[in-house]
């Protein structure tokens, strides 16, 4: 999606998801705002990254600007909705914190293909589209949590990721 770049201020939910079966499993990172739902492909590794990043931040925040009182997480609908249909895939994201408004932000750039992939490609296309997600810190602790939970759902032994994998000592 070329040029696309969608804020949505705030959203009224944020999740991590995964469709298909363990070893085969594509991971969304899905966020809506009213009827807007955007639904973008992430990486197993930059979901559990991703976790850790808001774990992190979340717990200085607590630091820096206590909240004052517990959250309960399970206030939270972390199911993906339909339609899941993804935009883009996510080449990197950022986190960053607004302090007058107590609002944290996740943005995801698109992965674009490079000159080297494409020689006929469109100067167009070599921009990123980019998706603004504005969240409460106690959406991001429960995208925290339940980011950390969906890639640990995944197989037993992760190193075999669907591959036969051979071990020497």
């Amino acid at each position: 999606m070329p040029n696309s770049e969608i804020d949505l201020n705030p959203v009224d939910f944020i999740t991590v998801g995964t469709v298909g079966p363990k070893g085969q499993r594509v991971f969304h990172l899905q966020a809506g705002k009213g009827d807007q739902i955007v639904s973008l492909i992430i990486e197993k590794e930059q979901a559990w990254a991703l976790s850790e990043a808001i774990r992190e931040l979340v717990q200085d925040l607590e630091q820096r600007f206590p909240i004052g009182e517990s959250v309960d997480l399970s206030n939270f609908n972390m199911e993906l909705r339909d339609p899941i249909e993804p935009m883009f895939r996510v080449a990197q994201m950022g986190l960053g914190y607004d302090e007058d408004r107590r609002m944290v932000v996740l943005v995801a750039q698109e992965l674009v293909a490079t000159e080297e992939d494409a020689d006929d490609a469109d100067p167009e296309s070599a921009q990123p589209g980019i998706v603004r997600m504005w969240c409460s810190r106690e959406q991001m602790g429960a995208l925290s949590a339940h980011a950390t939970a969906t890639v640990q759902a995944g197989r037993p032994d992760p190193k075999q990721n669907g591959r036969l994998v051979y071990y020497w000592t």
